[in-house]
């Protein structure tokens, strides 16, 4: 269904490269700037089995999109440069890269091109991560599926076998757990993918320890003054799966963590998962009480001037592993499948209730 889901949007968005829509409506939908969304960047080839494939763009990719934006007329911008940038008058467009949890592949990969190019990002981190004791759950649940012949879950009361022996049973059985997971509270779920890796026979912190930066990595990355280190919650939970007390201390420890491992002030953030599921107005409300200059989501869009209000729950554009053509970039930067999405969601309510 995932692939499936992928291939249609594929299809969508060179439907709208080569009719030309897209330049035709640009004018109408392309805002003020873009907040670009990464994880990890490396070279490595993916195996069969890699149902996180869209969390990780190869280095020319990235690359090719610094070069791309700067042709078509974008600036890129630190995000300390953000808020002012968007109450000002239109004028240029502007372009933030960010990147979110702080991988190793960030600073091997990401940034020697971004310094190449001269432009500046953001790093948000997890502080459970840099210690080494976080947990990258989505990893665990893959390798665990990668390696067992079959799994069972007891889940919502139904107990559920799930045969692995093919990589499209495994791709079927990763995205039914993966989103079961996202909808039960967080202790639960971790302690599944936990057993999950105990009985594939690995250690699940081993992917934090070997993937995640430390502090020491962190602090030699920050010295570069186009560097700017984010928070990300100290162990990457759904905020929004918890109570408003908890959430807070999620925000305000990792903050406090990072200014004191740092010595600088930590005053932007991202949500974990940042969906609508994830991180609502309770959670942009803290975000903004706390003083953070900046929040932002995973909510698809680009940024145009009403954002200047909203500064705590700012839309991003993905760089997502399975989308590495420049016509797709090229097509979202027009905004056009942004506002023809919207309309459509607009359109559902009035078809069911008719």
């Amino acid at each position: 269904m995932l692939r499936q889901s992928t291939n249609i949007m594929k299809a969508a968005l060179q439907a709208l490269h080569y009719s030309g829509v897209d330049k035709l409506i640009s004018p109408f939908t392309a805002g003020s700037g873009v907040i670009f969304m990464l994880h990890q960047v490396s070279p490595e080839t993916p195996r069969a089995f890699n149902p996180n494939r869209i969390l990780k763009v190869t280095p020319e990719f990235l690359e090719s999109v610094i070069k791309q934006v700067r042709a078509a007329g974008f600036k890129i911008i630190g995000i300390d440069e953000l808020p002012d940038q968007l109450k000002s008058p239109r004028g240029q467009p502007f372009a933030v890269f960010t990147l979110d949890d702080g991988y190793k592949d960030n600073r091997d990969f990401a940034y020697p091109i971004f310094k190449r190019h001269h432009a500046p990002f953001t790093i948000y981190v997890a502080s459970d991560f840099a210690d080494g004791t976080g947990d990258l759950w989505w990893l665990t649940l893959e390798e665990a599926l990668h390696r067992l012949p079959e799994v069972t879950l007891e889940m919502d009361g139904v107990r559920k076998r799930f045969i692995l022996g093919s990589i499209n049973e495994k791709d079927a059985a990763f995205e039914e757990i993966y989103w079961w997971l996202r909808a039960i509270p967080e202790d639960r779920a971790r302690a599944i993918t936990h057993r999950l890796a105990r009985e594939a026979g690995f250690d699940f912190g081993d992917f934090c320890r070997d993937l995640v930066m430390t502090w020491d990595e962190l602090r030699d990355l920050a010295a570069d003054p186009l560097v700017t280190i984010g928070s990300h919650t100290r162990a990457h939970f759904a905020l929004a799966k918890l109570s408003e007390a908890q959430a807070r201390s999620q925000i305000k420890s990792c903050i406090e963590r990072i200014e004191a491992e740092l010595g600088r002030p930590c005053g932007h953030f991202s949500y974990p998962y940042g969906c609508e599921q994830s991180a609502g107005e309770r959670e942009f409300a803290i975000a903004s009480e706390l003083g953070l200059r900046t929040a932002v989501t995973t909510r698809k869009g680009l940024l145009h001037a009403n954002h200047a209000t909203t500064l705590s729950a700012l839309p991003r554009l993905s760089l997502n592993g399975d989308y590495q053509d420049a016509r797709y970039v090229k097509v979202l930067l027009s905004g056009a499948p942004f506002a023809l999405w919207n309309a459509i969601a607009q359109l559902k309510p009035q078809q069911t209730s008719a």
